[in-house]
């Protein structure tokens, strides 16, 4: 049966669209990527910069050379590495007592973890809070107070109860303990949600910067999205004011692309690795209640 006319028109009209939004998503990178390897004059020409007409690693060799970057780049790092890590294994330890309907008043427990989502105390009382941990100006800033997200928490709790309980029930006749249960069996099969919720929580620590903001007085603290934001925000500055140069640092068109840019690669690299199981751990973690 050969396809109806509208079916035609249909897909052709769904083609374009999903074709403009891929241009509209993929070009601002390729300007970014391409003012970032202009020189400072060709970098601040205005309109569409598809290539750049002459390389000029200027700005690269401006961001590498700076120490605040790789401060600020090493701190990303640590932040993403082990707040994902510890996310990950926190989110396991609450998803999974949740998600065995013998454990006492698990709805209520539940509709309570729920209700943080919907509602918070607020800047000036979480502020209060994290003063009196003590964990102003502690790297630990960034990963405690986040570490078990409430909704990738429930996507976890959905995908622990589709694993069939016989199971868990075959591996405590041999003799094993919960945690045995969770670490051996639970988690391996669970790879897939938990590669996306991985990608989920990384993506969340390496463009956070507002927490970083509040919390930390420290330089050495700080984190690359922090230094980012200053060198936008000092750009602007130097044109309003005419000041074009902080120290010896110039902050100009070319410099700040590459310093997006810079920012940007680790999660376009570790994205695609990742991908494959994106769909699927959503999906599944997503059809039961």
């Amino acid at each position: 049966m050969k396809p109806k006319f509208g079916e035609h028109l249909f897909q052709t009209v769904l083609i374009i669209i999903i074709s403009l939004l891929c241009i509209s998503t993929i070009y601002p990178f390729i300007h970014v990527a391409s003012v970032s390897l202009s020189s400072p004059s060709e970098a601040g020409r205005f309109g569409f910069h598809l290539y750049p007409k002459e390389i000029d690693f200027f700005a690269w060799k401006q961001v590498l050379s700076q120490t605040k970057i790789w401060i600020g780049f090493g701190n990303s790092v640590f932040r993403t590495v082990v707040g994902t890590f510890l996310t990950l294994i926190a989110m396991s330890l609450c998803a999974y007592p949740l998600s065995r309907k013998y454990l006492p008043h698990r709805s209520f427990y539940t509709m309570i973890i729920l209700f943080t989502m919907f509602f918070g105390g607020g800047t000036i009382p979480t502020f209060l809070l994290i003063k009196e941990l003590n964990l102003m100006d502690s790297v630990w800033v960034y990963i405690v107070p986040g570490l078990v997200p409430t909704f990738s928490m429930l996507v976890l709790r959905n995908f622990f109860m589709a694993i069939p309980a016989e199971l868990e029930e075959s591996a405590k006749i041999d003799g094993a303990n919960d945690i045995r249960i969770l670490f051996g069996i639970i988690l391996p099969l669970s790879k897939p949600v938990l590669a996306t919720l991985a990608l989920w929580s990384a993506v969340g620590h390496w463009n956070s910067w507002f927490d970083a903001v509040l919390y930390i007085t420290d330089a050495d603290k700080q984190v690359l999205q922090f230094f980012l934001r200053e060198i936008v925000i000092t750009n602007t500055d130097a044109e309003t004011f005419g000041r074009t140069v902080v120290g010896n640092f110039k902050y100009g068109p070319s410099i700040k692309a590459a310093t997006i840019i810079f920012a940007a690669l680790p999660i376009l690299i570790v994205y695609p690795i990742l991908q494959k199981y994106f769909v699927k751990g959503t999906m599944i973690g997503s059809l039961k209640g």
